[in-house]
């Protein structure tokens, strides 16, 4: 019998320390060579780090919501083993050997901390689901698939009976924020503390834009992408920081350093399983209209499959948000810190608007935009938006230099 030390290895984010957000093992528990032990998250990516060899767990270290070092030690498990030498292999060397051979077991079941939530809540049995992402990775898509097929096992389930009948329902259920959530509590609350807001908000008749939009994917339906709004808002974004270069910028306030940017690194707000990410479309103004929208549905998907990598999830200089359907009529977005503006996309909705003295019915969208006050005057804040206004109501000009 022997005793190994499993420590936090680096995981390759380049952070000195993670959080733990969720023990998959305790004390006393058998465990096999690549189950998971742990969940841990850097910055906004989660990780999960599997057991390196099979045994017994003697004791794990650290709670929920605990920030860890790197290199500290996390679980000791006693093994058959023979007894290992003084120096052990570090967490990280091992975990980098695992994860380039080619036949083991790690890669046969590559999937996110969400995918795996989610197979044990289905009861998929993640090892005989045909993976179709990078490297033979199972993703939400594979799931559906595997429990159509009937890939499922059987789950006993137990129907709790109340000890006594009660006329009301009373209690608290506390939540410990953890993890990415938060991160983004931090953040959030970093940026409202240190960013005073101006906020501006602008109807924008986009009948137009919808009929070109409408045009072009009927014309190339089955050949390319098919076009949101997105691309053509973020396109509009790039022409009208041209004409306005202070809005794409960031602005260290500690060192007193307001840095405008020439590329236009497009920070796109993402809902996901563990909260608001942002991955980044590097240099929208180099890409055309299907590059745009095919880079930002890729970002997204990676986002909620806990597949972005850290450089995806960081550089942004001006930041979009939009609620989809939900948008409402208008919203107040905080700033992506240390950025200087956030422009939020509300629904598009028909609305009686007059037009030549007669009310017609339009296609119309609010934006509601956010910048840092401090170094954006409110008229150039408004100018920056009636730039973008012009673009989207007459799309024709988004094309021509």
């Amino acid at each position: 019998m022997s005793r190994y030390v499993f420590k936090l290895p680096d995981t390759g984010e380049g952070s000195a320390e993670a959080e733990i957000v969720k023990w998959h093992v305790a004390a006393g528990d058998r465990i096999e060579e690549d189950q998971p032990l742990v969940d841990v998250t850097t910055e906004k990516a989660i990780v999960e780090l599997p057991a390196p060899v099979s045994g017994t767990i003697v004791s794990i270290h650290g709670e929920v919501g605990d920030k860890v070092a790197v290199g500290a030690e996390l679980v000791i498990i006693e093994t058959e083993a023979v007894e290992q030498k003084a120096e052990v292999k570090p967490a990280s060397a091992a975990l980098t050997q695992r994860k380039t051979e080619a036949k083991s077991k790690v890669e046969a079941v590559l999937a996110s901390p969400a995918v795996r939530q989610r197979a044990r809540q289905l009861g998929v049995e993640l090892h005989v689901v045909q993976g179709s992402g990078p490297s033979g990775r199972v993703t939400h898509a594979d799931l559906d698939q595997a429990v159509a097929a009937g890939g499922r096992r059987q789950v006993s389930t137990v129907r709790a009976v109340p000890e006594k009948a009660t006329t009301g329902k009373e209690g608290v259920e506390e939540q410990r924020i953890v993890g990415i959530r938060r991160k983004i509590a931090e953040r959030m609350q970093e940026a409202s503390r240190r960013i005073p807001h101006f906020s501006y908000v602008e109807e924008i008749d986009v009948t137009a834009l919808e009929e070109l939009r409408l045009h072009l994917n009927t014309e190339h339906a089955g050949k390319r992408a098919k076009l949101t709004p997105l691309p053509f808002i973020i396109r509009a974004i790039v022409r009208a920081v041209a004409l306005h270069p202070e809005i794409n910028a960031r602005f260290d306030d500690e060192k007193g350093i307001f840095a405008r940017h020439t590329a236009v690194h497009v920070g796109i707000a993402t809902q996901t399983p563990h909260g608001l990410l942002v991955p980044v479309l590097r240099n929208a103004e180099s890409v055309d209209l299907w590059e745009c929208a095919a880079e930002a549905s890729r970002l997204a998907a990676a986002a909620r499959e806990g597949k972005a990598t850290r450089d995806e999830l960081s550089g942004s200089t001006v930041t979009i948000t939009s609620l989809g359907a939900l948008g409402g009529l208008a919203s107040t977005p905080i700033i992506n810190y240390p950025e200087v503006a956030i422009v939020g996309v509300n629904r598009i909705a028909e609305r009686p608007v007059v037009r030549a003295g007669q009310v017609v019915v339009r296609r119309m969208m609010n934006l509601s935009s956010s910048f840092d006050h401090r170094v954006i005057d409110g008229w150039n804040a408004a100018a920056f938006v009636q730039t973008i206004k012009g673009f989207l109501e007459q799309p024709a000009t988004l094309f021509v230099e």
